[in-house]
């Protein structure tokens, strides 16, 4: 994943433009994340905080941690509780088992499918028992926008990754819009749930 300024910067540009606020384009995807994400949430990959915002009236609130220290920065300007991962590792990192939901949202495609199994392996010790993985890719015109991502990741390559990190799929589907939107709607995603095996 990308650390760098410029990269949180253009995050903030495309995230928050003016007309997006306006619009409140985010309500659909607010309220997946609200049915899809249980318990205490932790966000992995957040960014600028885009899902902690989405995921802001859980209780307890979600906890975000991110490679990029200056998307960090955004997050805590917001006011949610944001971490880079040197400080997640360095500090007193949260007990095992005391998330109910890992959140990766945009994270996979950013990364090879060895990256993504050392990082989730990291993550997975966090996970409560019977706790749950979201993951979220884009689809056709969302990937080829960022040319950061380096792997598709559609729901065969999720179920094979769950498959490897002994999980087990419990639902897919592709959000907002059906599949065939992916081809021409840049923000359709793939979506995957998934339990410890």
């Amino acid at each position: 994943m990308e650390d760098s300024k410029e990269y949180a910067e253009r995050l903030a540009n495309l995230q928050e433009a003016r007309w997006k606020t306006a619009l409140d384009v985010q309500r659909p995807y607010r309220w997946n994340l609200q049915r899809l994400c249980k318990g205490r949430v932790l966000d992995i990959g957040c960014g600028i905080g885009r899902n902690l915002r989405n995921l802001r009236n859980l209780d307890p609130p979600p906890v975000g941690v991110d490679i990029n220290t200056e998307a960090i920065r955004i997050a805590r300007n917001k006011g949610y509780e944001a971490f880079t991962v040197t400080e997640w590792d360095s500090g007193e990192a949260a007990p095992f088992g005391s998330f109910d939901t890992l959140l990766l949202s945009h994270v996979w495609e950013h990364m090879t499918f060895d990256e993504t199994s050392a990082l989730m392996e990291y993550y997975l010790r966090l996970l409560s028992p019977g706790g749950q993985v979201v993951v979220e890719c884009p689809q056709e015109v969302g990937y080829r926008s960022d040319d950061t991502h380096v792997r598709w990741v559609d729901e065969e390559e999720a179920r094979r990754q769950c498959d490897a990190l002994g999980m087990s799929v419990t639902r897919q589907f592709s959000y907002p819009f059906p599949r065939w939107a992916g081809k021409f709607f840049i923000y359709n995603q793939f979506e995957t749930v998934a339990v410890r095996a």
